[in-house]
């Protein structure tokens, strides 16, 4: 299954929708994580907050291939992108394991394909490393086999990089 979280505004959505599977829009109408490991003990990959992410974290973890689009954020994510990240940690388990000869959390759905990021907005080549470095280790974590970083210079290349 291939999964689209993305920041875009609405007028992105039909192209995304037509993309994929499922579609996630980061719009900022959900609370963001509380912190709570509800969702890692007590009902495990689901959140106990009522809103749109509240299943994420088995729409993400179902998925084989995760496209992220993301506005630039110093290197990062943007903060509706990152909010939709932190309520999809009950993708994994409390417990640990070693993958890649470094300790991680279990995976609740096994493992995946592919994890890549298309980031548009202004950027610079040292953000541009950070975000690489950021989405390979994301993809280690979660149990991606690989990860690619696509950078869009202008949104209209949007279409031909999903």
């Amino acid at each position: 299954m291939k999964v689209i979280l993305y920041d875009l505004d609405r007028t992105y959505d039909e192209l995304i929708e037509t993309r994929c599977d499922r579609a996630l829009a980061a719009d900022g109408k959900y609370t963001p994580c509380q912190g709570c490991f509800g969702c890692w003990t007590k009902h495990p990959a689901e959140c106990k907050m009522k809103d749109t992410l509240q299943q994420v974290c088995r729409v993400i973890g179902q998925a084989n291939e995760l496209v992220i689009v993301t506005k630039n954020l110093y290197g990062g994510y943007s903060a509706d992108i990152k909010n939709v990240l932190d309520r999809s940690i009950g993708t994994s388990t409390p417990f640990s394991t070693y993958r890649g000869r470094q300790m991680h959390h279990t995976l609740r759905y096994g493992r995946h394909d592919l994890w890549k990021v298309i980031v548009y907005g202004e950027i610079t080549e040292a953000e541009k490393e950070t975000f690489r470095l950021l989405a390979q280790r994301n993809a280690v974590n979660d149990g991606f086999a690989r990860s690619e970083v696509l950078f869009l210079e202008d949104l209209r290349a949007l279409e031909g990089a999903l």
